[in-house]
């Protein structure tokens, strides 16, 4: 089973190596423990949304841009398993985003 939290954790800790930080300069400039942020890399522990963004702007990365990428990974991850099993693949379209005009 591919879990959303490690691939969530993987793709904060690819960021942050790309840029060639510590996970000291990445909490401290998130302001959430160095722990907490080693357990969120490795996928151990649940980022909530709040925290994802503050971890996002720390390392200079768009929220959007950083779900999109895991939605991808995610996505390709899902075919290679059901490729292994011989499980049927469903493709399902894209959908476009629902803008909600009340907000």
């Amino acid at each position: 089973m591919v879990l959303l939290r490690r691939m969530l954790g993987e793709a904060l800790r690819r960021r942050r190596q790309d840029q060639h930080r510590t996970l000291r300069e990445v909490s401290s400039a998130a302001r959430v423990s160095l722990g907490y942020l080693s357990e969120v890399e490795r996928g151990q522990k649940e980022a909530s949304s709040e925290l994802l963004a503050a971890i996002c702007d720390a390392l200079g990365v768009r929220l959007a841009d950083l779900l999109r990428e895991v939605s991808e990974d995610l996505e390709l991850a899902e075919l290679a398993v059901a490729a292994r099993v011989g499980a049927p693949t469903v493709v399902v379209p894209a959908r476009a985003a629902v803008v909600d005009r009340a907000a």
